[in-house]
């Protein structure tokens, strides 16, 4: 699987669109990966097949655009949509979730989400059904798509440079880097969450 990835990532101007396009999606059908997609073009780009600048454009704006779709599907089709698209009990503590968070924190949650698993779905829903202002939205949404963008392309880097000849060591280092902070976070909220019950 991982040699068909940078197959179809290697040193090709489609590479740009392909991770576009994947990350894009990956914000309205969260089980696409792309934070892998991203992760994957700066192992490459750490090799020279790629830029490592366009790799993070290409990312923050395919998330942007992704992230947009769902404010505004939340915006037309209210709570409906919200629950159509994040079904079942996980789903429905993700949009709780949500809903509290983005009316005592607004703009830092937004921004936030895009590293919370479903989170930033949950939050761009929630955000359009509520009616948040969209000016608002999108620029806190902004900062937190070029703060990911940074992020995954920047931990594919180090995995590519770590492991320059072995480019499939360099995405796995990455990809636990990136499970490991992602983690922490989920631990995090965790906590917070049942501190908040206990008071």
């Amino acid at each position: 699987m991982f040699d068909q990835l940078t197959g179809a990532l290697s040193g090709s101007a489609w590479a740009y669109v392909l991770i576009f396009a994947v990350v894009a999606g990956d914000a309205v059908l969260p089980l696409l990966p792309g934070e892998t997609m991203v992760i994957t073009g700066g192992v490459l780009a750490a090799s020279g097949d790629l830029s490592l600048a366009l790799v993070f454009a290409a990312g923050a704006v395919g998330a942007f655009l992704g992230d947009s779709v769902c404010y505004w599907i939340g915006r037309k089709l209210g709570t409906r949509a919200a629950e159509r698209f994040l079904r079942g009990e996980k789903g429905k503590r993700s949009l709780d979730w949500a809903e509290r968070a983005l009316d005592r924190r607004g703009r830092t949650l937004i921004a936030v989400a895009r590293f919370v698993p479903g989170g930033r779905t949950a939050v761009s829903l929630v955000a359009g059904t509520t009616e948040f202002p969209w000016r608002s939205w999108a620029l806190a949404d902004l900062v937190g798509v070029t703060l990911w963008s940074a992020y995954s392309a920047g931990l594919g880097a180090v995995g590519g440079e770590a492991f320059e000849d072995q480019t499939w060591k360099g995405l796995l280092l990455a990809l636990a880097l990136a499970t490991v902070v992602a983690g922490i976070i989920e631990g995090a909220r965790w906590l917070v969450q049942r501190r908040k019950r206990r008071a």
